[in-house]
């Protein structure tokens, strides 16, 4: 059986945890004494993004890297990019391209090519569905081709999402297991449709000498659904259980751990985690005051980041065993 990126995600998480590492970073997060250690804003970035894939290693499953926080330092950041993209595959974990590709035909193939192979290659990428279904053609391409996933907009973590996603469509109407019905929304359909073209991976991974029953492994697509809304986390999983999340807002954007255990139900997901964790030294007395001398150490700001895992994993394992929504994790010891 040919295995997909997200199916080996899946299966590393029930192993490991379900903490995703954003390496979201900014300049911003290091003090100038550490800043000027480098030649450029840049190679700072690599630095440190180096230094936390190491002393979060212990405590993550994967990592994601949003291409935009390099896009905006030019040439230079996205060398640095590449080479976090590489660091990250390098010390055998998956890694997640957060480019939020959505366009159509040769475009779509360019984008696909790019970001799924050559210097900015990754395992899975963040894909955006509102150009139409067919913008996900030639990325599924390469799903079937190179074992390659993606995770489609669903439910976003942001305040905006009001604005589209949680439109109602007009005398659209969606039953429920209850056999009554709600009002279609704009992410409704995104999610139908996504599952509808999940089905032909759903039939390839069905078991036969099971009678065709579901193996249990998730398609090569999943979807985002953020973790700031609890009634919409449980009506989401319950609707799509067989979808992988990737689940943003956790920690800075006010998620808690107790909503991403209702998505981590089902299929599981991962729960990311950026800021919360590169920016957890700002919010360290002890760190802070070593800041007001100049004597703070990349060593002392990845250090932190590291005790931030740890905190962040054994909350989210802690929701998920009050939910019971999946096995338990084994222990792992604090920085």
């Amino acid at each position: 059986m040919k295995y997909f990126a997200m199916q080996r995600l899946q299966a590393l998480c029930a192993e490991k945890g379900v903490l995703c590492v954003g390496l979201d970073t900014d300049p911003s997060y290091l003090p100038p004494e550490v800043l000027r250690l480098y030649d450029s804003p840049a190679e700072a970035v690599l630095a440190f993004n180096r230094a936390v894939i190491e002393s979060t290693a212990p405590h993550a499953v994967c990592y994601k890297v949003q291409a935009a926080y390099y896009e905006a330092m030019g040439l230079a950041g996205m060398r640095t990019y590449a080479e976090t993209l590489r660091a990250v595959r390098a010390a055998g974990f998956p890694v997640i391209a957060d480019v939020k590709r959505g366009d159509i035909a040769d475009t779509a193939s360019a984008y696909a090519r790019a970001h799924f192979s050559g210097d900015f290659e990754a395992d899975l990428i963040t894909l955006n569905p509102y150009m139409g279904f067919d913008t996900l053609e030639p990325f599924l391409a390469w799903a079937e081709k190179e074992g390659k996933g993606a995770f489609v907009l669903l439910r976003t973590s942001n305040p905006g999402s009001a604005d589209i996603e949680r439109l109602a469509l007009d005398r659209c109407f969606l039953p429920d297991s209850g056999g009554s019905a709600h009002t279609l929304r704009v992410l409704d359909a995104v999610g139908r449709g996504l599952c509808a073209r999940m089905q032909a991976f759903a039939a390839e991974d069905s078991a036969p000498e099971s009678g065709g029953a579901p193996s249990g492994l998730c398609a090569p697509f999943g979807a985002v659904v953020g973790c700031t809304d609890a009634e919409d986390a449980r009506a989401l999983r319950k609707r799509y259980p067989s979808l992988f999340f990737l689940i943003p807002g956790f920690g800075a954007q006010g998620g808690t751990a107790a909503v991403a255990a209702e998505l981590l139900a089902g299929a599981g997901g991962v729960v990311n985690s950026s800021r919360g964790i590169l920016c957890a030294w700002k919010k360290d007395a002890a760190l802070a005051r070593k800041a007001g001398t100049g004597s703070l150490t990349l060593a002392d700001i990845a250090g932190s980041a590291g005790q931030a895992a740890f905190r962040s994993s054994a909350e989210l394992r802690a929701a998920v065993r009050a939910r019971g929504s999946c096995p338990e994790n084994g222990p792992q010891a604090e920085p």
